[in-house]
């Protein structure tokens, strides 16, 4: 999900789709176009994702982001990007890309779940409210809007259970926001906080070691019912890694902990 500045609003391609618009789309095996989009992507992954893609292919985050992941430190981005890596052949194909299709389909990214709607956050710095935002935009080559199956945004995400990514998606997009300015200092974005707020958000795997194999819960006192959630479910643990990482580095309070 990516922050939109007021005044591009009206520059960005695609069609604007407010709730109630509708559009037209359907993706199936026999149309022609099956599986094209899935080619050579800048294909972003936010750590939901990458919790749900681990999961689904049973290996750790250590070596989901070794094997299918490049970590990217843009100039004036201040938290690198994550992007999954494209297979080593001609055509760049996804590496999940099978020829029946999607060997993740359930545990799908997120920006592939939405296809062909892209979302964006528009930030009001005076009233300090977040407005999303979704635009239709399918390639030129793909065939799926001249189906005669009808949405609206909301029965798109429902029917491609996109919800929970949604809101994940949303979490973590007004948190990397914070990083806007550079809050690493003379350490740099290689230093050891930089490290520490990378794992803690895209490594599920460290952070749970770290949280319960260190002495994070003698300095930190978190909240009874959150440790409980956070024992048995990823996506609490990692809510729990981003509002860690604000008070590591920004010191704004959470009500899931507080230092001891």
């Amino acid at each position: 999900m990516k922050p939109i500045d007021p005044k591009d609003l009206d520059k960005l391609p695609g069609i604007r789709l407010k709730p109630g618009d509708r559009f037209n789309f359907r993706c199936h095996p026999d149309i022609g176009c099956f599986n094209r989009c899935c080619r050579n992507l800048n294909l972003y992954l936010y750590p939901y994702d990458v919790l749900r893609l681990r999961a689904q292919l049973g290996v750790t985050s250590d070596d989901f982001l070794d094997r299918y992941v490049d970590v990217v430190q843009r100039s004036g981005n201040y938290f690198p990007d994550v992007l999954l890596r494209m297979a080593d052949n001609t055509e760049r194909t996804c590496p999940f890309l099978t020829s029946t299709g999607c060997s993740v389909y359930p545990d799908r990214p997120d920006t592939c779940r939405t296809f062909p709607i892209e979302q964006g956050l528009l930030y009001d710095a005076e009233t300090k409210r977040d407005t999303e935002l979704f635009f239709l935009r399918p390639p030129d080559f793909c065939l799926g809007p001249n189906e005669d199956k009808g949405w609206t945004i909301s029965t798109w995400m429902d029917d491609q259970e996109a919800k929970a990514h949604q809101a994940m998606t949303l979490r973590w997009a007004k948190f990397k926001r914070l990083f806007r300015a550079d809050p690493w200092g003379a350490e740099g974005p290689e230093g050891s906080r930089a490290k520490m707020s990378f794992m803690a958000t895209y490594n599920i795997d460290s952070f749970r070691q770290f949280l319960f194999g260190s002495s994070f819960l003698k300095r930190y006192r978190i909240k009874h019912d959150v440790l409980r959630r956070v024992k048995k479910d990823d996506a609490e643990l990692l809510k729990l890694g981003m509002a860690w990482v604000k008070f590591f580095l920004w010191g704004t309070k959470s009500k899931r902990f507080r230092l001891r």
